[in-house]
């Protein structure tokens, strides 16, 4: 029972075969399947055959088995950026109205940082809007997302230097930006000092896969001079651990 809602314990066992086999990779065949789960093998042989006729699986020969088409077709339509953003959405709206400023998440596709989520009272007086494509060299979570990156594919941005300056405040050169990349990265947080536009600063931080590896970043903005407020940069950090807390923590 969860929630108070009765489960199908039917149900719960045709899933537990079937990550078994998807686990597995197609290694074991079904018989071996069901003494590691403790199962009658006929149980599992009738499990695996209605997921063989739904789709999920696809027989491989020998009595092993793999990802059938309409498993493979709805892991397709999941983008967990998507996911990302929904779980992140009241979490960055709270911290905004904390702060008085406009919160959002990004992620990088592209050498772009593509806007995810956008939201605080005064969010529509921000240049920026929901799936919006920028420049990163020149933004807090731009700066937070290259950190992140695998070293050759940030060499290989770094190359395309020196960038176009959008206000006096931007970081134009390869060197200064791989410099300020390197902070970022010991750091934890990311800078904005007027870089995208002269009367805007922002923090921000990045948000981990459960790999560790770097999903998204969110920021804070607001309108003036800015710098590394340690309440502020604590506060995002918090949202962050909650964002990824909510996207990779089983249900309970």
């Amino acid at each position: 029972m969860r929630n108070g809602t009765p489960t199908l314990s039917a149900t719960s066992r045709a899933l537990a075969t079937l990550e078994a086999v998807i686990a597995d990779g197609g290694l074991s065949t079904v018989s071996a399947l069901a003494r590691a789960q403790g199962i009658p093998s006929a149980t599992a042989h009738r499990q695996i055959a209605t997921l063989v006729a739904e789709g999920f699986l696809a027989p491989m020969g020998g009595g092993r088995h793999r990802a059938g088409p309409r498993l493979r077709a709805m892991l397709g339509k999941v983008d967990d950026r998507q996911v990302m953003a929904h779980a992140a959405a009241p979490l960055l709206h709270r911290l905004a109205i904390r702060f008085g400023g406009v919160a959002q998440m990004g992620t990088l596709e592209n050498d772009m940082v593509t806007y995810r989520v956008k939201t605080g009272e005064n969010a529509g007086e921000l240049f920026t809007r929901v799936e919006m494509q920028l420049e990163a060299y020149c933004s807090g979570m731009g700066k937070v997302l290259l950190a992140h990156l695998p070293v050759r594919e940030r060499e290989a941005y770094l190359a395309g230097g020196p960038f176009v300056a959008l206000t006096p405040n931007t970081i134009t050169d390869p060197v200064d930006l791989a410099r300020e990349l390197a902070c970022v990265a010991d750091q934890g947080y990311a800078l904005d000092r007027g870089e995208i536009a002269a009367d805007l600063s922002c923090i921000a931080v990045p948000v981990h896969q459960a790999d560790g590896s770097v999903a998204a970043a969110i920021s804070l903005s607001r309108i003036g001079p800015g710098g590394a407020d340690p309440r502020i940069v604590k506060a995002l950090r918090d949202t962050a651990r909650a964002i990824e807390r909510a996207c990779h923590s089983p249900p309970a």
